[in-house]
Parts: structure tokens; sequence; C-alpha cells
């Protein structure tokens, strides 16, 4: 790898704390987003559960993402292209 590559590489990469605020960021908003689409679409297919149960719901649904995601990126690295 030539010098100018690898300076160009290293100002690409996230630090450790900028990758924590993504993360966290990733996975608040994707929560809030998975109980609105929920308490608008739930009703529209005569789900009726209550404020709790939606907010288990969109918690599991947010755990899988982020195994998604973890699972995925790992793999991508692992792909060296």
């Amino acid at each position: 790898m030539k010098l100018q590559d690898k300076k160009h590489v290293d100002k690409m990469q996230q630090s450790r704390v900028m990758s924590i605020i993504e993360s966290v960021t990733n996975v608040v908003s994707g929560y809030l987003i998975a109980i609105l689409t929920q308490f608008a679409v739930f009703p529209a297919f005569g789900i009726n559960i209550s404020f709790t149960e939606q907010l288990g719901v969109a918690l599991i649904f947010t755990v899988v993402s982020l195994l998604r995601i973890y699972l995925l990126r790992r793999f991508f690295n692992s792909v060296k292209g």
C-alpha cells in the first residue's frame, strides 16, 4: 500500500468514541422508528396490543436488527476486497 493510500485509509477510520456514538444513535433511532411504525401499521392489520407489548415487540426486532448488522459487518470485514 502506498503511503498516500494509507493516509487516506487512516482518515476514513472512525474513532472508538464516534463508533459508540454512531451505534447508540442507530439503535435508539431504530427502536423509536419501530415503535412509531407499529402504532401506524398494527391497527391496519387488526393487531391490537398494549403499549408495553408494543415496546417488547420493538425491542425484539431491534435485537434481531443488531445481530443482522453485526454479522453482516463481520462477514464483509472478513472478505478482503
